[in-house]
């Protein structure tokens, strides 16, 4: 019987292995939603700490913050406002379906990409710090 945090880890590292075969679509950004469902890694728990969701392609290195397909800033992860090189995949009326599968979705603060599970240790870290 494995322990709680190791299967913990365990599944973590299966979902990125199955996100790097694939690509990142909406029903994988959900499902990284309820992975850290009530943690600061989803951006309704790391907002007040400076977090802004973002994605970073780690092909090229790039990382922006993660918007609209107008172009204004969204305030969790939203696949239209990507850069057009990083998707994979779009439907015949031009929707987006898939990114390419080295695009990861975490957050920015402070100029630099986290991912959701720094994100979360950060902000963790952080609360340990405050409470002395």
């Amino acid at each position: 019987m494995l322990s709680g945090a190791r299967e913990n880890l365990l599944g973590r590292f299966h979902a990125a292995r199955r996100r790097l075969r694939r690509g990142l679509c909406q029903c994988e950004l959900e499902a990284q939603n309820g992975e850290f469902a009530g943690t600061a890694g989803v951006s309704q728990y790391n907002r007040s700490a400076g977090f802004v969701p973002a994605y970073c392609n780690h092909a090229d290195g790039q990382v922006v913050a993660s918007r609209f397909a107008d172009g204004t800033p969204a305030p969790i992860h939203v696949l239209e406002g990507v850069p057009e090189h990083w998707v994979e995949h779009r439907d015949a009326d031009s929707g987006l379906i898939r990114l390419k599968p080295t695009v990861e979705a975490g957050f920015l603060r402070d100029g630099r990409f986290f991912s959701r599970e720094a994100a979360r240790a950060a902000v963790e870290q952080e609360q340990v710090v405050a409470d002395g």
